[in-house]
This record gives C-alpha cells, structure tokens and sequence, in this order.
C-alpha cells in the first residue's frame, strides 16, 4: 500500500493549522499517551508504556522549545513543562502507575486552560 499520498496529506493538514490548533493537537496526543502508557502499565507491556512515555516527553520538550520567551508566562510554563519532563522521566524508569495517574490529569487541566484561552482569544478576534 502507497502512503506517500496519506503522509503528504497529514503533512499539510498540520502546515495549514492555526498556532492553537496545533497546541491543542499537541497536547491532545500528550494525553493520549499517557492514557496508553498507562493502559500498557497495567498489561506489563514494556515496550508500548516506554514509546508511549517516550512520546510524551517528546511533546512536553517541543512545547518547551517552542515557547515565546517575550512574555513572562514563557517562564512559569517553562519551568512547568521541566516538572512534567522529570517526572515522566521518573515514571518511566520506574513504571510507576500511582505518579503516571497523577501526572494525567495534570496534563489534561493544562490542555482544558489552552483550549478554554484559545476560545476566548478566537471569540475576541471576531468581534473586533
């Protein structure tokens, strides 16, 4: 099967999308994973939970990189997104499913406040 044509067409979905669409995806997946990852936790499936894990500190690191550091939140989230980094970190070496499930909900509330900024900032944009 040829998947150039489904790559390609992944590839521009992801250039045609606005700024917070894109953050939203990114942490959309964040979440997905760590869903998965512990999903895989509770299977002992090692090689899933550690892609898995693998993945999510992959996101948190791109969201880090990519921050604006003009703005002073830059800061704050920065330092955030190095707790979720190290404590993925620990979850993953030590398959720790009480601080995987501690961490989710940390991930998904970061997520809600992006989405909820994102549709406060869209509904100001239309009636200015």
């Amino acid at each position: 099967m040829d998947t150039r044509g489904y790559q390609q067409y992944k590839q521009q979905s992801i250039n045609s999308m606005t700024p917070g669409e894109l953050l939203m995806l990114l942490y959309d997946e964040a979440v997905k994973r760590s869903t998965l990852a512990s999903i895989a936790l509770d299977k002992q499936d090692w090689s899933t939970f550690e892609g898995a894990m693998d993945r999510c500190i992959d996101i948190v690191n791109y969201l880090d990189e990519t921050l604006d550091r003009q703005y002073p939140i830059s800061h704050d989230l920065s330092r955030m997104y190095e707790y979720f980094t190290y404590q993925m970190g620990r979850i993953k070496i030590g398959r720790n499913k009480a601080e995987l499930e501690r961490l989710r909900p940390m991930l998904a509330d970061m997520r809600d406040a992006f989405r909820a900024a994102e549709k406060n900032s869209s509904a100001q944009e239309k009636r200015a």
